[in-house]
């Protein structure tokens, strides 16, 4: 019979389509070691990895030692019954693998090796490196430490290798089997790694290894990026022959690679002229930084955390934008990753980035500007291509043909890029026990992390964002937070401060202001987006007719109204009535909420912008109707709010985009800011019981469940006829947020607002306690005495993912039908939540949809049956 190369040579990488074709695991593994070492090499990666070991550098001894931990990434492939995987079913004894080597992968099958030292199995692996004396000398702890590091770099694919209870021993996969032998293969492993690929780490060392637990994690993040670097074709072509000196071609393979996807700036660094003045990046802006531009920009540069607090509409975006140029300039930071609520702030604010990213950078040395939002294609951003990290399995690597995987929706990746803009899910994957989060925070290390709108409404969301800032900062990091509505409680918070006194001292706290964590905070003056809003209250929530005459007899008279509501079903109906009041000749009418696919998302963006955006020139009155996608973040200009009650501080964001552009073409009636909330009456306790639809208010409504809050809001509007914004904004969120002032108004209204009030400190608790289950444990070791001490992902993953609103499954359609909006793309897939599927898993499905008269479809997932069409997704 014909030898087979792949059937006496140990591969790592086979092609799917030929396992003929293959890459020597040998090789492979020093592909990836020269990428961990070309990463290390990065000064920025070098000191954020430095950091979380307590250290001001990585000497050069130390550097090489890790570089061996990462090449040792995929050393399980040595066993037989991975082998066999890649083997063609003529090759295999009777077609198929015998038992003993079925299903055999190649981390979780060296589970039982490294928990069982005493087996023969174990004996052998790892005296056949022929280095474990030298090995231990570099560890104060034991073996501890480099038993810690081994588990990490196991660990690369995404989750921490579990050394208990996943497999039992299984000897015959470690032992020779024709002509492969397992035990020669990881000696000449050993050999070359201690004399060809990193011999400097078998030299007296400076100091031991580091061994605190959060090196150990952001350790494992590195040995993830280096693996998907080194996996990928493009740079590492696939080699057959043993070379002994082939970390010769991994070395230049690893260096053009690293440069490649983006994260050597050498060049960059080098061509930088500095940073031009505040109207040179910003050439939108004919005026000079106002106040609290100026003070986030004045703020020391090595700060770790800052909170900049100020109105909507004041320029928050541009503070936080000239800080980065500056922190780039001073070599804190090489990049920035901006976190946006929503997917539609995110595509506006990746158009102001892209603007900035050009002035900012001279054009040969620009990055790209990622738009880090799955299902957004940035295809017009021609530079987004400049990245090419992929997918890959244990069996294939390659490259996405049309060179854009940053514009698909495979988000694992976005937060290595140097200049990103996404939601702020994407950031705090990087803290949750999902898979892949080590990857995404120890890329999110070396640059600025902005998040904007934070606020404290949501206990699990903040929690989450906790992690993410203790992860962040500990390694060095730097972040910025921006709100307009902060609550004192939460800003003592994310400061570290105790709680400074009551509801009078929170009040008394300056408005706007630049906190920080090592100074008091200061006071930026006055902006110049003041403003007089006039607050009225209209007991018609549950009415969209009448809340429909209201907006179309506003549109008529030339205004731009935003109604916004606080769910889709209440959007949709006030929607149909509005156009259906309007009619064909009469203002446009738009619908905007999370419910459509993606090309209908990016559309309907489009159209809001060209309605109410601060370039529309239009002097035709509209209606803009939906839910909470249009008060974040978004740049519009509406001259008439309506819009349903809503905690304080939400209802701030909303009056955020009313008059929010100086103007003096408003029409008559309509030239001063002027809000309608729509409230369900002067009595919410109805709300507290189940039986009424109470759109998105209190326990049943599960969007405001603190009916307090609500209820506080709902008498600021009473008792305050006029708004003055911003003098007023520190009192309207603490009046509707502090916990003192919600106190009062349990005191006050009695027996059931104390027991919705003791709901909310179990949801609280509730929440709480989830979200601490949820996150990673950077406390915690790879591989200590104890179990209960390790490190471990035991949550559930597809549970995560759905609470934090990441979960999706994509419904692939076929055919593909057209949108029904004129100008926008097919429709490929649409990307739904498992909780409207009613399903546990995320796997992707294929259906047929039907055509309806309308221009929309109907299709049908499982039993359950759903409608597309310019109303969004819905259930039939």
């Amino acid at each position: 019979m014909e030898t087979k190369p792949y059937t006496h040579r140990f591969w790592a990488k086979s092609d799917r389509s030929d396992p003929g074709r293959i890459h020597l695991l040998e090789h492979h593994l020093a592909d990836v070691g020269a990428c961990f070492e070309e990463l290390l090499a990065q000064p920025t990666i070098r000191q954020r990895l430095a950091h979380t070991a307590g250290w001001d550098d990585v000497d050069a001894t130390t550097a090489a030692r890790l570089c061996v931990f990462a090449a040792l990434h995929d050393i399980g492939k040595v066993n037989i019954g991975f082998q066999m995987r890649g083997w063609k079913p003529e090759d295999l004894p009777g077609g198929r693998p015998p038992r003993a080597f079925r299903d055999v992968g190649h981390t979780l099958d060296l589970s039982p090796v490294l928990r069982d030292e005493d087996s023969e199995t174990a004996t052998w692996f790892f005296e056949a490196l022929n280095w474990r004396d030298d090995i231990l000398t570099w560890d104060d702890r034991d073996g501890e430490t480099v038993c810690g590091l081994l588990v990490a770099t196991l660990s690369h694919h995404g989750r921490p290798l579990r050394l208990e209870g996943e497999r039992s021993r299984n000897a015959e996969i470690w032992r020779s089997y024709g002509e492969l032998n397992p035990q020669e293969c990881a000696t000449r492993i050993g050999w070359l790694i201690k004399e060809k690929w990193f011999r400097r780490a078998f030299g007296q060392g400076e100091r031991a290894l580091p061994s605190a637990p959060e090196f150990q994690h952001h350790f494992l993040g590195l040995c993830n990026l280096a693996d998907w670097i080194g996996s990928n074709e493009r740079w590492f072509e696939y080699v057959d022959v043993p070379r002994d000196d082939y970390i010769d071609t991994a070395r230049r393979r690893a260096c053009v690679a690293v440069d490649g996807v983006g994260l050597n700036l050498t060049a960059q660094c080098k061509g930088f002229a500095g940073v031009p003045n505040f109207n040179g990046l910003f050439d939108h802006i004919a005026e000079p930084a106002n106040a609290i531009q100026q003070a986030a920009h004045d703020a020391p540069l090595t700060e770790p955390l800052v909170i900049v607090e100020s109105e909507t509409g004041s320029g928050k975006t541009e503070a936080a934008l000239w800080r980065f140029a500056e922190m780039y300039a001073a070599g804190l930071v090489d990049g920035l990753y901006f976190a946006l609520p929503t997917r539609a702030a995110a595509v506006q604010i990746h158009e102001w980035a892209r603007r900035f990213v050009a002035n900012l950078f001279p054009e040969g040395r620009r990055p790209a500007v990622v738009l880090a939002v799955p299902g957004y294609d940035p295809g017009a951003d021609a530079d987004a291509a400049a990245i090419a990290l992929n997918e890959y399995d244990g069996r294939a690597a390659g490259h996405h043909e049309d060179d854009k995987p940053w514009a698909s929706e495979n988000p694992k990746r976005f937060l290595a890029a140097q200049i990103a803009v996404g939601t702020v899910d994407q950031a705090m994957l990087g803290s949750l026990k999902v898979r892949n989060a080590h990857l995404r925070s120890a890329s999110l290390a070396r640059n600025l992390l902005v998040v904007d709108e934070v606020h404290a409404s949501d206990t699990y969301m903040s929690e989450i964002l906790a992690a993410v800032l203790d992860a962040h900062l500990g390694a060095g990091g730097y972040a910025l937070l921006m709100s307009a509505t902060l609550g004192s409680v939460a800003r003592q918070k994310w400061l570290g401060e105790s709680d400074a006194g009551g509801l009078a001292d929170a009040i008394a706290v300056r408005y706007p202001a630049v906190s920080t964590r090592n100074a008091p905070p200061v006071y930026a003056g006055a902006n110049n987006q003041a403003k007089t809003v006039r607050m009225e209250s209209r007991p018609i929530m549950g009415e969209p007719s009448a809340i429909a005459r209201i907006a179309v007899e506003a549109a008529r008279a030339g205004a731009k109204v935003l109604l916004v509501r606080n769910t889709v079903d209440y959007a949709v109906n006030a929607w149909q009535e509005v156009a259906a009041l309007a009619g064909a000749d009469g203002p446009d009418v738009l619908l905007h909420h999370g419910r459509y696919a993606a090309g209908d998302r990016k559309h309907l963006d489009d159209c809001v912008e060209k309605l109410l955006g601060k370039d529309s020139r239009s002097d035709r009155g509209c209606v803009a109707v939906g839910t909470q996608t249009l008060e974040q973040s978004l740049d519009i200009d509406a001259d008439l709010l309506i819009t349903d009650l809503c905690p304080a501080d939400v209802l701030l964001q909303r009056i955020g985009r009313l008059h929010r552009h100086g103007r003096d073409d408003r029409p008559a009636g309509y030239d001063a800011p002027r809000c309608i909330v729509l409230t369900p009456g002067a009595d919410l306790a109805p709300l507290l019981s189940g039986g009424r639809d109470a759109n998105g208010l209190g326990p049943h409504g599960r969007v405001y469940r603190n009916l307090h809050s609500v209820e506080a809001t709902r008498r600021l509007v009473e008792k305050h006829s006029e708004w003055v914004i911003p003098e007023m904004n520190r009192l309207l969120v603490e009046e509707a947020t502090h916990g003192s002032a919600l106190k009062k108004i349990t005191e006050e209204l009695g027996e059931e607002w104390e027991a919705h009030a003791n709901d909310n400190r179990g949801s609280y608790i509730s929440d709480r306690w989830l979200a601490r289950r949820s996150v990673i444990r950077r406390n915690r070791r790879f591989f200590p005495v104890r179990e209960n001490r390790r490190v471990r992902f035991d949550g559930d993953e597809v549970q995560i993912r759905t609470r934090l609103g990441d979960s999706r499954v994509d419904i692939l359609l076929n055919p593909q039908p057209a949108s029904p909006f004129d100008g926008a793309p097919i429709i490929e897939r649409i990307a739904m939540p498992l909780w409207l599927l009613g399903k546990s898993d995320s796997v992707t499905e294929s259906v047929e949809p039907t055509i309806a008269d309308d221009g929309g479809f109907d299709f049908t997932v499982g039993e359950r049956r759903f409608r597309y069409d310019r109303a969004g997704l819905r259930r039939l």
